[in-house]
């Protein structure tokens, strides 16, 4: 019939493939969407091309954000966010 040691090869192969690459890429999908459902107005964020703001508004598909201090306002889809930042502290001023 066949070689059990090639047949126990492939099975082999194809476990590692599954533990090195295939497994670990459906845990960070399913993290960066946890995230993404886990937006609500106030969290700061960072979008994919970088743009850093505060949530306004949140829809289902898209979130609004203010991104400056002269409340600049944006819509992004949720995908085009890359992760969640603390907000920023208000620093006493110096003396």
């Amino acid at each position: 019939m066949g070689d059990p040691s090639l047949i126990l090869m492939l099975v082999l192969m194809f476990a590692m493939l599954y533990f090195f690459m295939i497994r670990p890429e459906n845990k960070r999908k399913k993290e960066a969407q946890s995230l993404r459902d886990s937006l609500k107005v106030g969290d700061v964020i960072t979008t994919i091309g970088g743009i850093m703001g505060t949530i306004c508004k949140v829809n289902e598909s898209t979130i609004v954000i203010e991104t400056s201090a002269d409340r600049v306002r944006m819509e992004f889809t949720k995908w085009a966010v890359s992760s969640k930042n603390t907000p920023p502290t208000e620093e006493p001023p110096a003396k």
